[in-house]
Protein backbone atom coordinates (compact mmCIF):
# COMPACT_ATOMS: atom_id res chain seq x y z
CA UNK A 1 0.00 0.00 0.00
CA UNK A 2 1.15 3.35 -0.80
CA UNK A 3 1.39 5.95 1.39
CA UNK A 4 -0.04 9.30 0.34
CA UNK A 5 1.38 11.15 3.15
CA UNK A 6 4.66 10.81 1.69
CA UNK A 7 4.12 13.19 -0.88
CA UNK A 8 1.40 15.24 1.28
CA UNK A 9 4.20 16.00 3.98
CA UNK A 10 6.85 17.03 1.22
CA UNK A 11 4.52 19.62 0.44
CA UNK A 12 2.61 18.16 -3.13
CA UNK A 13 -0.93 19.02 -3.27
CA UNK A 14 -2.04 15.79 -3.80
CA UNK A 15 -5.73 16.39 -3.22
CA UNK A 16 -6.35 19.48 -5.75
CA UNK A 17 -4.40 16.91 -8.52
CA UNK A 18 -6.47 14.32 -7.85
CA UNK A 19 -9.38 16.37 -7.86
CA UNK A 20 -8.30 17.72 -11.31
CA UNK A 21 -7.49 14.49 -12.63
CA UNK A 22 -10.19 12.54 -11.51
CA UNK A 23 -8.93 9.41 -9.05
CA UNK A 24 -5.99 8.25 -7.31
CA UNK A 25 -5.14 5.37 -10.12
CA UNK A 26 -5.14 8.02 -12.80
CA UNK A 27 -2.61 10.00 -10.92
CA UNK A 28 -0.59 7.56 -10.14
CA UNK A 29 -0.29 6.46 -13.64
CA UNK A 30 0.00 10.15 -14.76
CA UNK A 31 3.42 10.59 -11.67
CA UNK A 32 4.76 7.63 -13.53
CA UNK A 33 4.89 9.55 -16.54
CA UNK A 34 6.51 12.41 -15.07
CA UNK A 35 9.17 9.99 -13.80
CA UNK A 36 9.34 8.61 -17.47
CA UNK A 37 9.83 12.28 -18.91
CA UNK A 38 12.24 13.54 -16.37
CA UNK A 39 14.56 10.65 -17.80
CA UNK A 40 15.05 12.42 -21.06
CA UNK A 41 13.56 16.58 -20.89
CA UNK A 42 16.41 17.14 -17.54
CA UNK A 43 18.96 16.47 -19.44
CA UNK A 44 17.26 18.21 -22.64
CA UNK A 45 16.74 20.86 -20.15
CA UNK A 46 20.29 21.36 -19.37
CA UNK A 47 21.68 21.24 -22.91
CA UNK A 48 19.74 23.82 -23.94
CA UNK A 49 20.55 25.99 -20.70
CA UNK A 50 24.67 25.34 -21.63
CA UNK A 51 24.00 25.77 -25.95
CA UNK A 52 22.25 29.32 -25.16
CA UNK A 53 19.12 27.78 -26.64
CA UNK A 54 16.26 30.17 -25.25
CA UNK A 55 13.67 28.95 -27.33
CA UNK A 56 14.15 25.30 -26.92
CA UNK A 57 14.69 25.94 -22.84
CA UNK A 58 11.76 27.89 -22.66
CA UNK A 59 9.68 24.87 -24.42
CA UNK A 60 10.66 22.13 -22.31
CA UNK A 61 10.34 24.30 -18.72
CA UNK A 62 7.03 25.33 -20.11
CA UNK A 63 5.99 21.48 -20.07
CA UNK A 64 7.83 20.88 -16.61
CA UNK A 65 5.67 23.70 -15.31
CA UNK A 66 2.80 22.43 -16.72
CA UNK A 67 3.42 18.71 -15.34
CA UNK A 68 4.12 20.04 -12.01
CA UNK A 69 0.72 21.71 -11.72
CA UNK A 70 -1.20 18.88 -12.81
CA UNK A 71 0.64 16.70 -10.00
CA UNK A 72 0.45 19.14 -7.09
CA UNK A 73 4.55 19.94 -7.59
CA UNK A 74 3.47 23.80 -6.91
CA UNK A 75 7.06 25.10 -5.54
CA UNK A 76 8.46 23.07 -8.77
CA UNK A 77 5.50 25.11 -10.58
CA UNK A 78 6.04 28.15 -9.58
CA UNK A 79 9.90 27.50 -10.15
CA UNK A 80 9.91 26.51 -14.01
CA UNK A 81 7.06 29.14 -14.56
CA UNK A 82 9.59 31.67 -13.80
CA UNK A 83 12.40 30.19 -15.61
CA UNK A 84 9.88 29.91 -18.58
CA UNK A 85 9.26 33.33 -18.55
CA UNK A 86 13.11 34.57 -18.05
CA UNK A 87 13.62 31.87 -21.44
CA UNK A 88 10.89 34.14 -23.26
CA UNK A 89 12.84 37.19 -22.60
CA UNK A 90 16.31 35.98 -23.55
CA UNK A 91 17.77 36.33 -19.85
CA UNK A 92 20.27 34.14 -19.73
CA UNK A 93 21.66 35.38 -16.52
CA UNK A 94 19.27 34.94 -14.72
CA UNK A 95 18.83 30.70 -16.29
CA UNK A 96 22.37 30.63 -15.22
CA UNK A 97 22.23 31.71 -11.78
CA UNK A 98 18.85 30.16 -10.93
CA UNK A 99 19.55 26.92 -12.93
CA UNK A 100 21.10 24.83 -9.94
CA UNK A 101 17.58 25.77 -7.56
CA UNK A 102 15.12 24.16 -10.37
CA UNK A 103 17.12 21.14 -11.06
CA UNK A 104 17.35 20.45 -6.78
CA UNK A 105 14.02 20.71 -6.97
CA UNK A 106 13.13 18.65 -9.58
CA UNK A 107 16.04 16.42 -8.47
CA UNK A 108 13.85 16.38 -5.16
CA UNK A 109 10.64 16.32 -6.52
CA UNK A 110 11.61 12.94 -8.91
CA UNK A 111 13.15 10.80 -5.35
CA UNK A 112 9.53 11.82 -3.80
CA UNK A 113 7.95 10.23 -6.88
CA UNK A 114 10.05 7.37 -6.87
CA UNK A 115 10.29 6.86 -3.14
CA UNK A 116 5.91 6.92 -3.82
CA UNK A 117 5.58 4.44 -6.28
CA UNK A 118 8.57 2.43 -5.54
CA UNK A 119 10.41 2.83 -9.10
Amino acid sequence: MKNINLLKNNGIDVDSAIELLGDLEMYEEILGDFLEESKTRLPKIEEYKKNGDMQNYAILVHAMKSDSKYLGFTKLAEMSLEHQLKSQENDINYINNHYEELKEEADKTIQIVKQYLNK
